[in-house]
């Protein structure tokens, strides 16, 4: 299993690593090649990098250092975590998703948000993907318990 996640602040980090845990996965991190600062992640500044890239669809192509892991052929089950921006999965999350195939793959996306709920970020991303069997997913709040996402992996039966 691969754990694989992007995080902005290191909430989804947390969640990703007990996920890992308790499933006996691998950790990825997928890494823009231009990292964000905090002051890119400061939504609440109308001139930060995020908000420029939410209102202008076009900057949202955010490279990445490296998009699959070594061995990728081995994964047979993938986890896909990412905060949740303006109600969807944050963009660094776009290229892992569009650059790895899926096919014959069970795909479980997780958020962390402090409010949103995971709406249709996961359908978003499968159908960005085009291949796999998406999994319903599992939105965390920012202050979940490594137990509470334990007894979570636990209880999807892989």
């Amino acid at each position: 299993m691969l754990v694989a996640y992007y995080s902005a602040t290191g909430h989804t980090a947390d969640v990703a690593k007990a996920i890992a845990d308790a499933a006996n996965g691998d950790l990825f991190e997928p890494t823009p090649e231009r990292e964000y600062s905090s002051g890119d992640l400061n939504w609440n500044d109308e001139f930060s990098r995020v908000n420029g890239e939410h209102n202008d669809e076009s900057l949202r192509d955010v490279l990445l250092n490296v998009t699959s892991p070594d061995g990728w052929d081995k994964y047979d089950t993938v986890f896909i975590g990412y905060p949740i921006w303006w109600g969807g999965a944050v963009w660094p999350v776009n290229h892992f998703v569009t650059d790895n195939d899926f096919t014959g793959e069970k795909v479980i996306p997780f958020a962390t948000s402090a409010s949103s709920p995971l709406g249709s970020s996961g359908s978003d991303l499968a159908d960005m993907a085009g291949a796999g069997d998406w999994q319903d997913g599992q939105r965390f709040s920012s202050s979940v318990s490594a137990d509470e996402v334990t007894s979570w992996v636990e209880g999807l039966g892989l």
